[in-house]
């Protein structure tokens, strides 16, 4: 189902783009429609049925990105990425820090300092 919903959004985002880039704009753009007229449409009908055909691709396309978010939020529900990589989480860990190395977190004594001080000789 998601497969079919992917494929289908991704032509419509092709088809969207295509149309947009077909559409006249202001200054002439890259709309490749009838110039003086010598089409099947006028100028005024071919832009109405292209404003059409672009709100039916967008909103197409606004509809398939809800769907297509929806049903990667029913998937992710189920488990998570942790648990997929079988790591375990912080929270899941309840052992208590281990003290063995408090002595080496204490400043050195007055005899042990004497040995790091540089001297002179």
């Amino acid at each position: 189902m998601e497969n079919i919903v992917l494929t289908v959004h991704l032509l419509l985002a092709l088809a969207l783009v295509g149309v947009v880039l077909i559409q006249r704009s202001e200054g002439g753009g890259l709309g490749m429609g009838s110039g003086g007229g010598d089409g099947v449409m006028s100028g005024r009908a071919a832009a109405s049925a292209l404003t059409k055909l672009t709100w039916i691709f967008a909103v197409s396309f606004i509809i398939t990105s809800i769907t297509l978010t929806v049903i990667a939020a029913n998937k992710s529900s189920e488990t998570s990425v942790m648990d997929r990589l079988g790591v375990q989480s912080s929270n899941d860990k309840k052992s208590e820090p281990s003290m063995e190395d408090v002595d080496s977190l204490l400043p050195p004594t007055k005899s042990q300092s004497e040995s790091l001080v540089p001297s002179s000789d």
